[in-house]
């Protein structure tokens, strides 16, 4: 079958990282995997090799058709396949629904996500994928660029919005790059394995994280600025203000945004609230 460029697809032909990414999730028998592009259905053979329960959303209707036919074939009860925009479906919904996932007495079922993600919508679907209940565990195989950034400490030409708001809420591990060579057909770039593990005590509640995006963002639109500046602009508060409400918090006025880690940006967001 051939790739369809329009969805961005690469395929990913090498089993060893195959079995690298399931092993990144840390499988346990009777796991519920949120697939995200299934494609093929490559890393969905490993992930029912390891006693999974797989949903596996693919918005490419010959895909789709291919991995329904296969899977009614061989009558595998553990897998269920969703046709669909996976940055348009309910996530929630479909792993509470799907006949794949175990029933018991709660409403939504413990979940893990993965996924080898197409280079121009990794962004959204790491924004989609951290929206509560959180899953417990993500791992998504994207571009090295997007990984690095995700991945990147305060102060570094790579940390940004994107760094924040994801290390606000998880355990970030970049686990290893792979070699465009490992695709059919080969993309232009490397790839990097992402690990995201949502934090006990995330820094921000469920209810900030809308608030706290857009605060981080309106910072690092000013990354190069003073942080007395980006703040009075981003909260509105005059001059003085800011300044007594930074040296309480105990950062500096003249430090700029990019050198700051998500803790300082929580506590500058609901210090800001406070007003």
């Amino acid at each position: 079958m051939i790739p369809d460029k329009r969805l961005g697809q690469h395929f990913l032909t090498d089993r060893t990282i195959l079995e690298k990414i399931v092993d990144a999730l840390d499988p346990a028998p009777d796991d519920v995997v949120l697939e995200i592009g299934a494609g093929r259905g490559s890393l969905t053979e490993v992930l029912l090799a390891r006693g999974l329960r797989v949903i596996g959303i693919e918005k490419d209707r010959r895909l789709t058709a291919e991995l329904a036919t296969r899977n009614a074939e061989r009558g595998t009860e553990g897998l269920t396949i969703v046709h669909g925009d996976a940055l348009q479906l309910d996530w929630h919904a479909l792993v509470d629904a799907g006949p794949a996932v175990p029933r018991s007495a709660f409403r939504l079922p413990r979940f893990k996500v993965v996924g080898n993600i197409p280079y121009a919508i990794t962004s959204p679907l790491i924004d989609k994928a951290l929206t509560p209940p959180l899953p417990e565990r993500i791992v998504f195989l994207v571009q090295a660029e997007v990984a690095a950034r995700v991945a990147a400490a305060p102060g570094s030409k790579a940390y940004g919005a994107l760094s924040v708001g994801v290390q606000a809420v998880c355990r970030v591990e970049r686990l290893a790059t792979v070699r465009a060579g490992a695709f059919h057909p080969r993309p232009r770039v490397d790839s990097a394995l992402l690990r995201l593990t949502p934090l006990a005590q995330p820094l921000v509640a469920p209810e900030e994280i809308a608030a706290f995006r857009a605060f981080v963002t309106a910072c690092f639109t000013r990354r190069r600025k003073q942080l007395r500046n980006v703040v009075m602009t981003a909260s509105g508060r005059s001059a003085a203000l800011v300044g007594t409400g930074l040296r309480e918090l105990g950062l500096d006025p003249a430090a700029r945004p990019e050198t700051l880690g998500a803790p300082e940006f929580a506590r500058l967001l609901r210090w800001s609230a406070r007003l």
